[in-house]
């Protein structure tokens, strides 16, 4: 199995928009195969290209029908009011109550270029406004209310210097202890 670490809150490629991609080409493929290797190790059921360090405009998903890739996304139409505990593989082991659109209608490209047009709601929507919101540089803390992002800042702020203190080198968790 081919994986690539997912990155954590606060690494700075995680606030970045991403790029358009121009060429569907092996490279992506490739990515997009990787990457939802990456997925369901984690597990989760979707991951963006910058939750792995690659800058570009793709996510991969998985709503239980098996695995979906989505190139330079975009969420065309809302509607609605959806209230949901949301995770995050870049925030692992916290959630937290989330309102977003309860459908949307998202167009993108699949791994051969062909137009995707999607009108869902529900846990797929959610998928898609999740990830899009990677795309565009936005974490899951960042839709929180501000006491609310207080602390969950202050306690990944915590969590951070806890492994730091007991793994300073990093090998206790590459080696799985």
């Amino acid at each position: 199995m081919n994986t690539m670490p997912i990155r954590q809150f606060g690494d700075p490629v995680l606030n970045q928009v991403t790029t358009e991609i121009s060429d569907i080409d092996s490279r992506i493929a490739s990515l997009a195969k990787t990457m939802i290797e990456t997925m369901y190790e984690a597990p989760g059921s979707g991951l963006a290209a910058n939750q792995v360090g690659v800058q570009k405009r793709m996510f991969v998903y998985d709503k239980g029908d098996g695995p979906v890739v989505v190139i330079n996304p975009s969420i065309v139409e809302s509607d609605g009011e959806w209230t949901f505990e949301e995770g995050c593989l870049s925030v692992p082991g916290l959630s937290w109550e989330i309102t977003r659109p309860n459908r949307v209608y998202l167009v993108g490209r699949d791994l051969d270029g062909n137009e995707l047009s999607i009108e869902t709601d529900e846990y797929e929507g959610r998928i898609f406004q999740h990830e899009m919101d990677h795309l565009n540089g936005i974490l899951l803390v960042d839709r929180l209310d501000d006491d609310q992002r207080k602390a969950a800042k202050r306690l990944l702020r915590q969590r951070a210097l806890d492994i730091a203190t007991t793994d300073p080198d990093g090998l206790r968790s590459l080696l799985g202890e």
